[in-house]
């Protein structure tokens, strides 16, 4: 697919990986090349992306159904740029999401990964084997600090140059805890996508009546599995109302049995524990202290977990109070400051200059 606009060419690609519940499965991601590899470079990259998804509602959020924006900011690297769909989108967007659940959708990029580097040379393309940025924001952040640990323990022999992770669900335990004590969200569709998915690919398999109330239980089908609608379209369906108008009881009460089986799940899926990251990794966390989608206490709990309990050194925390600016809300705010953070980091780390063409990119 060529984007004449932002300079860019995407190779859409399907490959083996797995489902949310471990079963094998096909699914589909895209290599986005920049026109500066192929014209300045001769097609030798300077190196790879992972690029992690933000959170996706509808089919054209997806890579493969045409969402560039980050691709675009990355187009004019010289760097080569692979993007997941992740389960429930492009090859398997007949089924629902995995929404929220790190260890699956990073599976999904880490495989994708593996696939494009077989495919890339089949395509005409080189790189410099030893530059790998692994990046992601909101539910990507996640997802970048879940790759991270699949690629730690499962494939070794990858080792990721810097990985930058914003705004991410990084213990998912303190942000429902959080968001039923504060009684309030910026984004409630999210909340409301990461308990449809636990209780799906958890097996809690409990019925909605149970976790939702009117008039949001009756329409979960159409709202959320026709995915016809984006974030804020779910946000607005829903209301901007205070937990207790569209959670019921039992799931505000976090002692309740019903909150705790999903206290369990989410617990297992915690990043804040349960593995030991290689004590030379690279890693920088961005957060907005104003964010009320994902609480500041993500990035203070991996970083107290990574640095002072694992002994990184090189883990940075750029943690401030960047309100809510540009028109936007505060979990979006931070999603801005932490593209510029990795452009510049980028570009420091590969010696050159920055290269974002704002006007090619539809965002700005």
């Amino acid at each position: 697919m060529r984007n004449d606009k932002a300079k860019l060419t995407a190779y859409h690609f399907n490959y083996h990986s797995t489902d949310p519940y471990g079963n094998p499965a096909i699914l589909s991601a895209a290599i986005t090349v920049g026109d500066e590899v192929v014209k300045q470079l001769q097609k030798k990259a300077r190196g790879l992306v992972i690029y992690n998804r933000v959170s996706a509602f509808q089919e054209d959020d997806s890579p493969t159904g045409g969402e560039q924006t980050a691709e675009k900011i990355l187009a004019g690297s010289g760097l080569i740029t692979i993007s997941a769909d992740h389960y429930g989108f492009g090859a398997t967007a007949d089924k629902h999401q995995a929404y929220g659940i790190g260890i699956p959708n990073a599976q999904s990029s880490v495989d994708a990964l593996l696939a494009a580097k077989k495919l890339l040379p089949t395509l005409g393309f080189k790189w410099d084997d030893k530059i790998l940025f692994n990046v992601g924001y909101s539910q990507g952040g996640q997802t970048a600090i879940a790759a991270l640990r699949l690629l730690t323990e499962q494939h070794p022999e990858q080792r990721i140059t810097h990985t930058f992770a914003g705004g991410g669900t990084y213990d998912l335990c303190e942000t429902y805890r959080q968001f039923i004590l504060h009684g309030t969200t910026n984004h409630p569709a999210t909340i409301v996508a990461v308990l449809l998915a636990f209780n799906e690919y958890f097996h809690l398999d409990f019925p909605y009546e149970r976790l939702f109330k009117e008039p949001l239980c009756s329409h979960i089908d159409e709202w959320f599995y026709s995915k016809q609608y984006s974030v804020g379209e779910l946000d607005h369906l829903i209301g901007d109302i205070p937990v207790s108008d569209f959670l019921t009881e039992e799931m505000q009460d976090l002692e309740s049995p019903t909150a705790q089986q999903f206290m369990t799940a989410f617990q297992q899926d915690d990043l804040c524990t349960g593995w030991t990251p290689r004590r030379q990794e690279n890693i920088t966390l961005v957060h907005n202290k104003s964010d009320l989608t994902v609480p500041i206490a993500n990035a203070e709990h991996f970083y107290a977990f990574a640095h002072d309990e694992q002994g990184l050194s090189n883990i940075k925390l750029n943690v401030r109070d960047w309100g809510s600016q540009f028109g936007q809300q505060a979990h979006e705010t931070g999603g801005i400051y932490f593209a510029l953070d990795v452009i510049n980091s980028i570009c420091s780390t590969l010696g050159i200059f920055p290269w974002v063409d704002v006007f090619a990119i539809d965002v700005f």
